[in-house]
């Protein structure tokens, strides 16, 4: 008796076993270091490039300074560029080097002092007071980081329920589980023409956006899981994201379903009221397990998000992402926003959505993993 169990107990566990193999996600390659990538680096290692790309940016905003600084001018050819040892560079990793032991050795290795601390948008910091600073009108304060609880605030629960209720409510919200979008992207600068993009969302948390530019479409990924930017002219053809980045991603898409918003973030602080845009808004800071943050502003009349920071962290600094939504209309009862604005340190992009389809079937390829962007065919001279 004992032998004919054995076999089916043996089968069942090799079937188990397929089962089980076959039902796990393969894990993702690991990222690209900044080594791995350019060449000449001697400081910043051991980062991935996405994190490497936004600690350019910290330099940019904090010095006051375009890349062009630093770099060569006319090499596009960014992932074989050796570069110089100009004393700019010099002076650039010692200072990375300084600030660094300046946290480990006062702070206990937390990032309290950065580039911005001292340079506040200039080459040199500033060494003494200005007086018609001080006997002037004051300036405007820069909000902090990290958001204070405020004494007598509502609740976070009480601001989050608002926001669902302007929305449409809980039950409608449930109803909508995928849209796709049209319209157009506009840049910043020389990239301020108009440009076709489109927008791919399902509730399940997965998002991606194209931007139809003259160079090649610019795609952003996050399959639920993992993240990618594929663009043209980039040191990294497709660009998986990490950390920060990746949270960042993974807000967005769940922002486009808002309805577990109240789970996104253990731990929520309600801040003092503040002005957006002229509107007059409730504050509101969440921290996840991980250590992201993300400000809310919330329209005190209306209830609904004007506007998003959320942060990722870099070794000199933390990466700010800002984004304004505006223009909220009806679809399938829920109010979604058909402009918003995305800014970061390294370009702004102006969305404005022309047609929203919702529970529209989406193929599953449209939050694969995206090819490289190549220039889109041009019609031949006549």
């Amino acid at each position: 008796m004992r032998k004919r169990l054995e076999r089916p107990a043996a089968i069942m566990v090799g079937l188990l076993s397929s089962w089980l193999a076959y039902g796990q996600v393969s894990p993702e390659p690991k990222p690209p270091m900044s080594e791995e990538v350019f060449k000449n680096i001697q400081v910043l290692k051991g980062i991935p490039v996405d994190e490497f790309m936004g600690t350019m940016g910290v330099f940019s905003a904090a010095l006051g300074m375009s890349c062009e600084n630093c770099h060569a001018a006319n090499d596009s050819d960014w992932a074989n560029y050796a570069g110089d040892n100009s004393p700019k560079k010099r002076m650039a990793r010692r200072m990375v080097l300084m600030m660094a032991e300046i946290n480990k050795t006062h702070f206990a290795g937390r990032q309290v002092v950065t580039c911005y601390s001292c340079h506040r948008g200039g080459d040199r910091p500033k060494t003494s007071p200005n007086l018609d600073t001080i006997y002037g009108n004051p300036p405007e304060e820069e909000p902090d980081d990290f958001v204070p609880p405020a004494t007598g605030a509502p609740s976070a629960d009480s601001v989050l329920d608002k926001y669902i209720q302007a929305l449409g409510g809980a039950q409608r919200l449930a109803g909508l589980t995928s849209f796709v979008a049209k319209g157009t992207s506009a840049g910043y600068g020389p990239e301020s023409a108009q440009r076709p993009a489109e927008v791919f969302a399902k509730a399940n948390g997965q998002r991606t956006t194209v931007i139809h530019s003259l160079n090649g479409d610019i795609t952003t990924v996050y399959d639920g899981r993992a993240g990618w930017i594929s663009a043209p002219l980039r040191p990294v053809a497709v660009m998986p994201l990490t950390g920060g980045e990746l949270d960042g991603l993974k807000l967005d898409a769940e922002l486009a379903f808002p309805a577990r918003i109240k789970q996104l973030f253990g731990q929520w602080r309600v801040g003092r009221m503040d002005t957006v845009g002229g509107h007059r808004v409730q504050v509101l800071q969440g921290t996840s397990a991980g250590g992201t943050l993300a400000t809310f502003y919330f329209d005190t009349e209306s209830g609904l998000l004007v506007r998003l920071m959320r942060y990722a962290n870099s070794p000199v600094g933390r990466i700010p992402t800002q984004v304004d939504y505006s223009d909220y209309r009806d679809v399938a009862g829920v109010k979604i926003p058909f402009r918003w604005t995305l800014a970061w340190l390294d370009g702004k992009e102006s969305f404005e959505m022309s047609e929203v389809q919702p529970n529209a079937p989406i193929d599953p390829a449209k939050f694969a993993k995206p090819a490289p962007s190549s220039a889109p065919a041009r019609p031949a001279a006549r």
